[in-house]
């Protein structure tokens, strides 16, 4: 078969593939829940779920980077937008705003599902989340009035404060930690909205580890501090996915391991908090210092 023909083969008509997409999800759900895995004809079904697949993943690879490109230009071709994406100080202060309003709407589903779960677990989440809002509050309340760079020692002194304040509420997500071990709490997600959340989970927290790198080499405390909670934000949303995925898929492990898997995660999570949290803090008292020394000096 010619080269041309092959590509002939992964490049259908778009009715084509549009008619095969909901086919092959009938298909394949009929064939999970009636416990046709090994039925000759479910083979067949795989087969063309897979073609139908590798179709669409080649013409995304066409399409999406143009459309990428072209929604891109739109983008930096709106003052806004172009802002947004170029001054690293106004992308802060808009992100902060809506990082808040995220916090404090985890923060309200956790105290509905403490309600309605009759458990403390989710409230101590739920206290979690709303001191990270005050903390991003206290970053906010900073921007909009001494404004990122303007007043260096101020700078400095809000984000150490924050640092403080992440520090002393490690002892909260502790406390989650050990209800989840000794009385084993957590989040449970059935069917496909467990995948869902795991799949925004992972985003969530590489966006968070790649902004951490980022902002750090732009030098503003402030800046870095609104990262850091970020950060601390993602991987508790990891150790929550965690509970979430050995209660949807841990049905055979046994309970020792189930708990070693959370202590572990647990003790990760809060160590690497209370790391990004002493050094922030040492590294904004030595800052300060420098500054308060030559002012001094000069004085």
């Amino acid at each position: 078969m010619k080269l041309k023909d092959m590509l002939k083969l992964v490049y259908p008509p778009v009715w084509l593939i549009a008619l095969l997409v909901p086919v092959c999800a009938a298909a394949l759900v009929y064939t999970f829940v009636c416990g046709y895995e090994e039925h000759p004809v479910a083979y067949l079904t795989y087969i063309l779920s897979f073609y139908t697949l590798t179709c669409i993943v080649i013409r995304c690879t066409k399409i999406i980077p143009k459309h990428y490109r072209t929604a891109k230009n739109a983008v930096y071709s709106n003052p806004v937008g172009n802002r947004f994406m170029t001054d690293m100080k106004f992308r802060t202060h808009v992100t902060l705003y809506g990082s808040l309003g995220v916090n404090f709407l985890y923060a309200a589903v956790n105290i509905a599902s403490g309600i309605i779960n009759h458990t403390a677990w989710f409230h101590v989440l739920a206290f979690y989340y709303i001191i990270l809002a005050v903390m991003r509050f206290l970053l906010l309340r900073f921007v909009n009035g001494t404004g990122i760079g303007n007043n260096r020692l101020k700078e400095l002194c809000c984000s150490r404060v924050c640092g403080y304040i992440m520090l002393a509420i490690n002892l909260f997500l502790s406390g989650a930690v050990l209800m989840i071990l000794y009385q084993d709490k957590g989040y449970e997600y059935h069917g496909v909205i467990i995948y869902v959340v795991a799949l925004y989970t992972f985003w969530l927290t590489a966006v968070a580890i790649k902004n951490l790198i980022k902002y750090k080499k732009l030098g503003s405390p402030v800046m870095s501090m609104s990262k850091i909670i970020s950060m601390a934000a993602a991987l508790v949303s990891m150790l929550s996915l965690e509970t979430a995925m050995l209660s949807e898929f841990g049905g055979e492990m046994s309970h020792d391991d189930k708990w070693l898997m959370i202590a572990l995660t647990g003790a990760g999570v809060s160590i690497i908090i209370v790391a990004m949290s002493v050094y922030s803090i040492v590294k904004n008292s030595r800052e300060i210092r420098q500054i308060s020394e030559k002012m001094d000096t000069a004085g």
